[in-house]
């Protein structure tokens, strides 16, 4: 496993943020982090990274215990925090290659043009930091996270505040990324889950709510909802034999299942001598699962 998790807990005084939580991380996948700001998705990653103590529990990154061996674990990472810490007086190039030789690296100068060439910062390189736009900027954030070669990516909120075109490119470049690299991202825009994420875990409250794919957590979530009105009255005990069922009077219902249930109501409507007069289907979309997940009325 690139990323393993086990039983972590975090306080700060009196205040529990991370609440025993444990998940994994497999060489190759790009995960989403998700969860309400407050939690505990930032702690999370910084601990990951080595930059927060933690209370209890393990972290290991490509198998190197972070507290044993916190060089070791930090060599293996490129990190893209939420707020990037990059200078805006300093040129670029001149940036990146004093990042390559923090990392002590061989050849810096190659490494830097061809990080520079993979982030698509040619035509900024000469440039200061300072006067790029913002999307300029979060590609710069990435090329210093990615300048060592790490075989982890944890990225921050990597796409907050860029404009829809910038956004596109940092989606863009982060897939190309995670071809070759294991990448773990929070974010607040659930389009970004479905355009590059192949895992979604999501945290409430410091505690893991979920951890499966976009559409198998739609589905736990009883992710599908189909209006159906039969041609006879029906009774609703007996549709409950397929899903959740609301009535709406006699002959009409709102049925919630994790799968479509299409046939399971023609085999119903059959079985009961009946026609369906109308059945609309209607997926809950990512958005509407992570609302209900982490609502805490």
């Amino acid at each position: 496993m690139s990323i393993t998790v086990d039983h972590l807990s975090k306080s700060y005084g009196k205040q529990l943020v991370l609440d025993d939580i444990s998940f994994n991380i497999g060489q190759g996948e790009i995960v989403g982090f998700l969860g309400n700001n407050g939690a505990g998705k930032s702690t999370t990653m910084k601990i990951i990274t080595g930059y927060r103590k933690f209370d209890a529990g393990t972290v290991k990154v490509c198998g190197i215990d972070i507290n044993d061996n916190p060089i070791e674990a930090r060599r293996k990472i490129g990190y893209l925090p939420e707020h990037n810490p990059i200078y805006p007086d300093l040129y670029v190039k001149e940036y990146l290659k004093f990042i390559a030789n923090l990392y002590k690296m061989d050849n810096p100068l190659k490494r830097v043009d061809n990080i520079i060439e993979l982030t698509g910062l040619t035509r900024e390189c000469h440039k200061k930091i300072g006067t790029l736009s913002k999307g300029y900027r979060q590609r710069v954030g990435l090329a210093q996270a990615l300048i060592h070669d790490p075989e982890v990516l944890i990225l921050d909120e990597p796409t907050t505040g860029l404009d829809p075109n910038q956004i596109t490119e940092v989606r863009d470049l982060i897939k190309e990324v995670g071809k070759e690299k294991t990448i773990m991202l929070s974010t607040h825009i659930m389009q970004e889950v479905s355009a590059i994420c192949d895992r979604v875990i999501i945290i409430n409250q410091g505690k893991i709510v979920a951890d499966d794919n976009e559409q198998q957590i739609v589905r736990q979530q009883d992710g599908v909802t189909i209006f159906i009105e039969f041609s006879a009255p029906q009774k609703a005990d007996e549709l409950s034999a397929i899903g959740k069922v609301k009535q709406v009077n006699e002959t009409t219902f709102l049925i919630n299942g994790e799968t479509d249930l299409s046939n399971e109501l023609f085999q119903f409507a059959v079985g009961h001598g009946c026609s369906i007069k109308t059945m609309k289907q209607q997926e809950m979309s990512m958005e509407d699962a992570f609302r209900k997940l982490t609502s805490n009325k």
